[in-house]
């Protein structure tokens, strides 16, 4: 299916507050991290194609073939963002590589979908899905 490129400030705000929500979990002692890197995965495939930033902001994941996201498109498109919070359980050295590997891998993801006519990212690209304003 052919769908219309998402607003890219609505993206940003829905990744913003998904990723407050990651970080506030992830300062529960010994599971945090886990349970932050597990919603990453997951938050796609809650409310059918929507975490909750993307519900509150009014945005949707289907795959190009139609069908809302479920969570095995979520743990595809979403995977290279648990790999640092992974990493961040191990104390302090695990902290500034996951820092720094989840910048790298936000700018290279923000510059993929500024400059794909979709707004495509690599995480969609690999789980054959897009990000759309919901109907």
């Amino acid at each position: 299916m052919d769908y219309a490129k998402a607003d890219i400030a609505t993206r940003f705000i829905a990744a913003l507050i998904d990723g407050v929500i990651q970080w506030v979990v992830s300062f529960i002692p010994f599971i945090g991290a886990l349970i932050g890197a597990a919603y990453m995965l997951v938050k796609d495939g809650l409310f059918e194609g929507q975490s909750l930033g993307k519900k509150v902001m009014k945005l949707q994941v289907v795959e190009l073939s139609g069908k809302k996201a479920d969570f095995m498109v979520s743990i595809k498109r979403n995977a290279i963002f648990a790999i640092p919070s992974l990493i961040a359980i191990i104390p302090i050295i695990g902290w500034i590589i996951g820092g720094i590997l989840s910048l790298i891998v936000a700018i290279i993801e923000i510059v993929t979908v500024l400059n794909d006519p979709k707004g495509r990212r690599m995480g969609d690209k690999w789980a054959n899905s897009q990000v759309i304003a919901q109907k």
